[in-house]
């Protein structure tokens, strides 16, 4: 396999996970009163779920000023969301100072790969991977640095999650690709 060209993977950021925080309390039973996606259920969770649809997003709030925003398809949105957040929370009379800090947490990106894989051959030689075809079908691989954790099919799919950035994920993706031309578990281009 070393020495055939590979066509540059697909890679599909698919949601992004980002915490923050607001310097100030939120009043969450004012926020479920006014807003129509809000909801509020304080004796099963103590947060409140937002939705916005532009980008589509789901937000936890905490009454600490504290929020989880879940859903976004990049780093982009994240903070489009939050500026949606923002201006939502402003007009139902909650006068936040400004965005929160706002720091991503995971990114989960899917990969398509134009060549197979012989999963046997990885989890003999590659550290860090755990492989057991009777539970489940794909290879789990913890990558280092980046520190990341790709799922890894025969098929040439794969999911990497634990990312930060977009860059890490290109970054995990081409190691990873490196490594299986050089152990060689890629097959024959599809």
């Amino acid at each position: 396999m070393v020495g055939i060209l590979i066509k540059e993977p697909i890679i599909e950021v698919q949601n992004v996970v980002a915490s923050g925080e607001f310097d100030q309390k939120i009043d969450l039973l004012h926020i479920a009163a006014s807003l129509d996606r809000a909801e509020y259920n304080p004796e099963s969770f103590p947060g409140l779920v937002l939705r916005v649809s532009d980008p589509k997003a789901v937000f936890l709030l905490f009454s600490t000023g504290k929020l989880v925003c879940t859903g976004g398809k990049s780093k982009d949105d994240v903070y489009a969301a939050i500026e949606t957040l923002v201006e939502k929370l402003r007009s139902i009379d909650i006068n936040v100072s400004g965005p929160p800090t706002v720091k991503i947490q995971n990114m989960v990106a899917s990969v398509t790969l134009d060549f197979s894989i012989n999963l046997e051959t990885i989890a003999l030689t590659l550290e860090n991977s755990l492989y057991e075809p009777e539970q489940f079908p794909g290879l789990i691989y913890r990558m280092a640095k980046p520190k990341v954790v790709i799922l890894i099919f025969g098929s040439g799919k794969l999911v990497c999650t634990g990312a930060k950035s977009e860059e890490d994920v290109h970054v995990a993706v081409d190691i990873l690709i490196k490594d299986l031309k050089e152990i060689g578990a890629a097959e024959e281009p599809k």
